[in-house]
């Protein structure tokens, strides 16, 4: 920050402002110069410090003998001016030294609206000048205001902008957003600490020991925490959204993975509705049934409380939430309450009945016993890591509402980490605890003690004075292999081991009931599925997706009527594991593809750590279900081709992008090192369409023999004052490059300002292209308009032609009866739509004043049309449209537009007539060979025509036929035609010479100053000498033509060698004349010259 040196220096008005500069200004004094000579001290500059604290000020520190010169601040802070302390800029504004910049200045300072999204919820757009506002010379009829230069003149806003921000209102305001521990850390942790924590644990203890069990539950925990990281690097890497795991996949990856992983996701957190509902209603008809109170029979028992469950969580997630929110922390303490309930119980001293049961408190020798591994048939350690990993699922549950956090930002990785952290520990330490507590097996008979001199199987409990022998032979009922209800049986209070159940059960089906909803209404507004938009609708002030409560409602009873989930079951870890798998590969992909706008700010990760995160995923998908991940892969490819072919119309800026480019240009520099060959030659063409849609037949026939084998861009030269070309070039640039995407041409849009059109071409011709990937052909339509044409366009078209052939570039020319350009027709249905337009509108507005019943009266429809801006311009379009018809152009527009699209059109069966008469390197023959191979000219066969002499006719036709063989190309007839250079007829040759008598100089008719001058003068015109010069080049030409109309009258395309004007030689005048006798009243013909280096090859 500098200030300019005065002693007017201001103190800060609101002293109690928590984000001001602190500025110490040293020994500044503009005293008169004499006073100046006398301080011999080097200069001193400001110091300025940005600190925070709500006390800072305007501290200004000074020498001795220099405070005189502050002695004009007021203790208030405002300054008693003088003449002396005067300051041209307070003219402005009287706090000119508390602004950001000292001097007028329209560039804006770093703010975050700058940066925001149009329509971003967390605040308002702002616009910030653009480079032309700021580069172009200031409006001399811009009125600053005093109310506006404190904010522009010095980079703090635009104006309008602190009036605008005080009236807009928070859109966040009124709605509910959760911190981390209620938002996360509540909802991942009980959705970890399922069902499984309290009735499987034990028996996984059981089946493979402490030792194996910790591992178990590590290896889970290993997949979860890779997960958990890669989530936590997206999540950090911008703002997060609604929509959970589908956003962040979406956004990383892009609508393909996003879209298929979304759907199926909502759709696996409903029916987890479902399991969950279930698993909570089997548990209480199990209750119901100890006690003789079954109302129906089991199955229906458990489709009514499943039914009443269901409508009841619906009931708390419609309520809003907060009451969900609620519900959830209540349930949270529950569950720690039985947990702790667990713990407590195994320091209780147990009694007879329990040790029946297997319960003998903390014993090394149960805890050695239970130590190792001990399957039973059919069990091993992946089936039982099957059977315990859907339990460390539930870490996206936090993720999931990522729309009604305050800052997902922080919430998600701090939430889901800790939440992961403090379960596993919950769960080692049970694992550990019940193995060192309860022995394998046990009968439940107090009365199977050791009797004094019977000797005992040497087991754990045999130590403890039990004798559970018989246990080998007959399945006992209890210990930690038989009874699932050993967390009951160890806790000090049995029936909180069944609430705990409840609570994990109902708390898993409340946060998975909320899940699903949010993140299908995600999906939906991003309109990726169409037929899907209708759930996307949001209510009340949190936006909640009520359509998508009832739908995830209907799901969950539908599964719970079929009350068959076992199943299901496995296809629903699957899909959550799917989800895991392609966060990880988010993070990889996105770190792999090297974009700078991947800098997340939580660091602790590692692109090939979350490669191994996403491969780990998918294995254990297989080892849970083998099946079940076949059909979710299934399901995921069908969704992820779907959306592929549809092609929805969003940008996220994703990986797949990035990597896209990265991949790209990789490719570009390693066929930059590779030395071009013949056989991989291919047309990578230059075309100068002007705007690609204006002249579309040109582009249509250059795309037929470029499409998928070569490089086409769309050139356009816009010629004129500089300043008004470049604005209009850059606003047209992705206009017409989005033209091109939307009618399905794989060419490329390129545009430049030139003051003249050689020029401009000239610098396309250099400039175009990328390493090998450059242009060796250009593409040009004929100019049917030259003999109306300025002398000085028709030497800019010839000029080009020279250019490129200067520049080693083949050459191009097409020709069709009607040309190219349309942009007069298009002009003329833009008038057409506006009009339509108006229409409507104009029919809407005397609608719409019909409904009130006429009580503005006519009054309010002339106003309504006066703002409409439709009175006026009605009789003025429809008098130009009268004035088209009048000129009786709708015809003339109708062959045209017929013309355009004729390259469009499936070409029936015909021929391409190939006049190959000079040797250009081959690309005469492999432009039409390409051409066959295309759908649309499959049909068309070749006719090849050289030239040869009278005498030696079948044998030149022959050697044709071998070279070409040699070329494989395959063709319909060969002709030779030997009497190519014979005169033409009378009537052609008179019509040469009346196209070219406008333009001939005829100096041999006059004396030698008056032709001298005259080619001062018009030194483009035909000279007499040169037309007696080249009259053999010029009878040819116009045999040539008499010859084409002989044999190619009928053909589909025909294709032409083109003549070449030698340079400060032939005027370009008499070039033209060439070119417009030769191809007259033809089908369209295709003049073609190689730049004569081989692009055929017979060689393999």
């Amino acid at each position: 920050m500098s200030m300019n040196n005065s002693s007017n220096v201001f103190l800060d008005a609101a002293p109690n402002h928590p984000n001001r500069f602190q500025v110490n200004v040293i020994n500044e004094s503009h005293e008169s110069s004499a006073a100046a000579d006398d301080n011999h001290d080097p200069p001193h500059y400001e110091e300025t410090s940005f600190v925070d604290g709500a006390q800072n000020r305007l501290r200004i520190s000074f020498r001795p003998g220099n405070q005189e010169l502050y002695d004009n601040f007021l203790q208030n802070g405002e300054t008693a001016k003088t003449d002396a302390s005067y300051h041209v800029y307070d003219s402005h504004t009287n706090t000119y030294y508390l602004q950001t910049f000292g001097h007028n200045t329209m560039d804006a300072v770093p703010k975050i609206d700058y940066y925001r999204n149009t329509g971003s919820i967390s605040g308002a757009k702002m616009n910030r000048p653009t480079l032309y506002e700021i580069h172009e010379r200031l409006a001399k009829n811009v009125a600053v205001t005093p109310g506006s230069v404190d904010r522009v003149a010095n980079g703090d806003g635009m104006p309008g902008e602190e009036q605008s921000e005080n009236k807009e209102e928070d859109p966040n305001a009124g709605t509910v957003k959760f911190g981390w521990v209620k938002g996360v850390l509540v909802r991942c942790m009980l959705n970890i600490w399922g069902v499984m924590l309290f009735i499987r644990l034990s028996w996984i203890v059981g089946e493979a020991g402490i030792g194996l069990a910790v591992i178990v539950i590590g290896l889970s925990v290993v997949v979860t925490t890779l997960t958990g990281i890669s989530m936590s690097a997206i999540c950090t890497n911008g703002v997060v959204r609604g929509g959970g795991a589908y956003y962040l996949i979406s956004r990383s990856l892009g609508p393909e993975f996003g879209g298929s992983i979304g759907l199926i996701f909502a759709f696996a957190n409903a029916v987890a509705v479902a399991m969950y509902v279930v698993g909570f209603a089997e548990t209480v008809v199990d209750l119901l049934a100890e006690s003789n109170s079954m109302m129906v029979d089991k199955t229906n028992d458990i489709r009514i409380i499943g039914t009443i469950t269901v409508v009841i969580l619906l009931g708390i997630s419609l309520a809003g939430m907060e009451w969900e929110a609620k519900a959830q922390v209540i349930l949270l303490i529950i569950l720690l309450i039985a947990i702790a309930n667990f713990f407590i119980g195994t320091v209780i001293p147990s009694n007879h009945e329990k040790k029946s049961r297997g319960f003998f408190n903390y014993q090394a020798s149960i805890f050695a016993e239970n130590f190792g591994p001990s399957f039973t048939e059919g069990e091993g350690f992946f089936s039982v890591f099957a059977i315990f990993f859907p339990a460390a699922t539930g870490i996206l549950a936090g993720a999931n509402i990522s729309g009604d956090l305050e800052d997902p930002q922080d919430a998600i990785p701090r939430g889901t980490m800790l939440a992961i952290l403090i379960t596993t520990i919950a769960y080692i330490a049970v694992a550990i605890c019940v193995g060192a507590c309860v022995v394998r097996d046990a009968t439940g008979n107090v009365n199977d003690t050791i009797i004094s001199g019977i000797s005992c199987n040497g087991s754990a409990a045999c130590g403890l004075g039990y004798d559970f022998s018989r246990c080998l032979d007959q399945k006992c009922p209890y210990g930690l292999m038989n009874n699932f209800q050993v967390m009951s049986m160890v806790s000090g209070f049995g029936p909180l081991i069944t609430a705990g159940i409840f609570s994990a059960t109902l708390s898993s089906a409340l946060a998975s009931l909320v899940s699903a909803p949010k993140v299908f209404q995600a999906l939906c507004k991003d309109n990726i599925y169409k037929a899907l938009q209708f759930f996307a609708k949001g209510y009340g002030k949190n936006n909640e997706p009520l359509r998508g409560y009832m739908l995830t409602f209907i799901i969950a009873m539908a599964f719970i009527l079929i009350a068959e989930l076992n199943t299901i079951a496995p296809i629903i870890s699957n899909f959550f594991l799917a989800s895991y798998a392609l966060i990880n590969f988010s993070c990889f992909h996105a770190s792999y593809a090297k974009s700078p706008g991947w800098r997340p700010a939580y660091a602790v990760y590692n692109m090939w750590v979350s490669l191994f995160g996403a491969i780990l995923c998918c294995a254990v998908m297989f080892v849970i279900n083998w099946w079940a991940a076949v059909i979710t892969y299934v399901i995921e490819f069908f969704l992820y081709i779907y959306v592929t072919y549809k092609k929805p119309d969003v940008n996220w800026g994703s990986s797949t992008q990035a990597l896209s480019y990265v991949s790209a240009l990789d490719n570009a520099l390693e066929l930059t090192a590779v030395e071009d060959h013949v056989k991989n030659f291919r047309p990578q063409c230059i075309v100068l369409t002007g705007g690609p849609m204006t002249r579309p037949a040109l582009l249509d026939i250059t795309h037929a023999f470029t499409k998928n084998s070569g490089l086409c861009i769309c050139c356009e030269v816009y010629v004129g004052p500089r300043k008004e070309c470049v604005k209009e070039m850059n606003s047209g640039m992705a206009k017409k490059q989005a033209w091109l995407l939307k009618n399905k041409i794989k060419a490329f849009y390129a545009a430049v300002a030139a003051d003249c059109f050689r020029d401009g071409v000239r610098s396309l011709l250099q400039a175009s292209g990328l390493g090998r990937m450059k242009p060796n052909t250009m593409v040009i339509g004929f100019k049917r308009n030259w003999r109306k044409a300025p002398p000085a366009e028709i030497e800019n078209y010839v000029g080009i032609i020279h250019d490129a052939f200067d520049f080693e570039i083949g050459v191009v020319i097409v020709r069709i009866s009607q040309g190219f350009d349309i942009s007069q027709v298009l002009q003329v249905q833009e008038e057409l739509e506006k009009l339509e337009q108006e229409r409507l509108a104009l029919e809407a507005t005397i609608k719409d004043n019909e409904s009130e019943e006429g009580s503005k009266g006519i009054r309010g429809l002339f106003k309504k049309a006066g703002k409409l801006n439709i009175t006026k311009q009605i009789p003025k379009k429809d008098s130009g449209i009268n004035t088209i018809q009048s000129m009786h152009v709708g015809e003339f527009n109708q062959r045209l537009v017929e013309a355009s699209t004729q390259f469009k059109k499936k070409q029936g069966k015909g021929t391409i007539d190939v006049w190959w008469l000079f040797d250009d390197g081959g690309l005469t023959l492999l432009i039409p060979y390409i051409l066959t191979l295309r759908k649309k000219w499959k049909d068309c066969k070749l006719r090849i025509y050289v030239g040869g002499k009278i005498n030696r006719i079948e044998e030149e036709k022959i050697a044709m036929a071998s070279l070409l063989s040699k070329f494989r190309i395959k063709f319909a007839d060969i002709h030779i035609i030997g009497d190519i250079n014979i005169k033409p007829n009378k009537e052609s040759w008179k019509f040469f010479e009346e196209m070219i008598e406008p333009y001939r100089l005829h100096e041999s008719c006059k004396d030698l100053t008056t032709a001298e001058k005259l080619k001062r003068e018009t030194p483009w015109k035909i000279t007499d000498s040169e037309l007696e010069a080249f009259k053999e080049k010029s009878y040819r030409q116009v045999r040539l033509n008499e010859l084409l109309q002989e044999h190619s009258r009928a053909a589909n395309l025909i294709v032409l060698s083109l003549p070449v004007a030698r340079k400060a030689t032939i005027s370009d005048i008499l070039y033209m004349a060439w070119l417009e006798i030769l191809t007259k009243n033809l089908p369209p013909v295709l003049l073609v010259r190689g730049n004569h280096k081989n692009v055929l090859t017979f060689y393999s």
